[in-house]
């Protein structure tokens, strides 16, 4: 992985915090992030050029002007008032190659000083045992400051750590061993037939955990389950709970008066314009 500055850019040492999504179902992580990215009037500082991630280009997600701005796969923003460093991903990792690139990404971190990585990612609302939703939409975490997974201060924003998250289980143990510096890939292990016990283990915040983990880096992961299909009050939810965890103000979001959140210029036709009502 090379990481480029763009002209005139220096990655300021104080940013000690990363944010970044993992991709997965309905895309709630990369929303969150853009969220996040556009509120804070987070800096385009340059951008990561990784083998592993799919190329793509297309237009700049925040500006509404045509400024000659492209958007690329793996762009690094900074927030330099909050210390916070973001990586936005938007193209999918290449089949098979997810542990690879978090390696990558991890070795990233570790080499430009990054203490804290906060994953943003969602879970499959078909694989939620004991739906409870009469609370609101709960965040779930998963922390490596304890072997078991827990955090006291996730604990006391009242979130629930990951369900049936087992250390010691065969494809948690199989990502930290493969997750270590010089490890190589299990190609007979990885084709095994994969049960209901490996669905968190192997989607793609596993693998960024563990990786980050082998880092010795503090790795939080967020996460809410959903299903396909429109998730901006997911990503909303999710970008509600990243501020309150880090202890962000309202002041400290650039929206309008009364509103903490500015939505990126590109959601205007995510979902396409509204139906003709003429039609009903």
């Amino acid at each position: 992985m090379e990481f480029h500055l763009e002209e005139g850019k220096q990655l300021n040492p104080n940013c000690s915090t990363l944010f970044l999504p993992a991709l997965s179902i309905g895309n709630v992580g990369q929303l969150a992030v853009d969220l996040l990215i556009s509120s804070l009037k987070a800096d385009k500082i340059g951008y990561l050029d990784d083998p592993n991630v799919l190329p793509c280009v297309g237009n700049d997600a925040f500006s509404p002007f045509p400024v000659g701005k492209l958007a690329l796969p793996l762009e690094v923003y900074e927030s330099s008032r909050n210390s916070l460093l973001l990586v936005q991903q938007r193209s999918p990792v290449v089949k098979g190659m997810m542990i690879e690139y978090a390696k990558n990404i991890a070795g990233f971190a570790a080499a430009n000083g990054i203490k804290h990585v906060i994953i943003l990612s969602s879970l499959d609302f078909m694989r939620w045992k004991n739906v409870d939703v009469s609370s609101g939409l709960p965040v779930h975490y998963l922390s490596s400051s304890s072997t078991d997974g827990a955090d006291a201060k996730c604990d006391g924003l009242g979130w629930s750590k990951l369900p049936d998250y087992d250390p010691t289980q065969r494809m948690w143990k199989y990502l930290d061993e493969v997750a270590e510096e010089g490890a190589a890939v299990d190609e007979d292990f990885v084709l095994e037939e994969l049960g209901d016990e490996d669905y968190y283990p192997s989607s793609p915040f596993a693998a960024l955990f563990s990786c980050f983990k082998a880092k010795g880096l503090k790795v939080t992961c967020l996460m809410c389950y959903c299903s396909e299909g429109d998730n901006l009050p997911v990503a909303f939810h999710m970008a509600e709970a990243s501020s309150k965890f880090l202890g962000l103000n309202q002041n400290e979001s650039h929206g309008n008066v009364g509103e903490k959140w500015i939505t990126p210029f590109s959601w205007q036709t995510v979902y396409g314009p509204p139906a003709d009502m003429t039609l009903f």
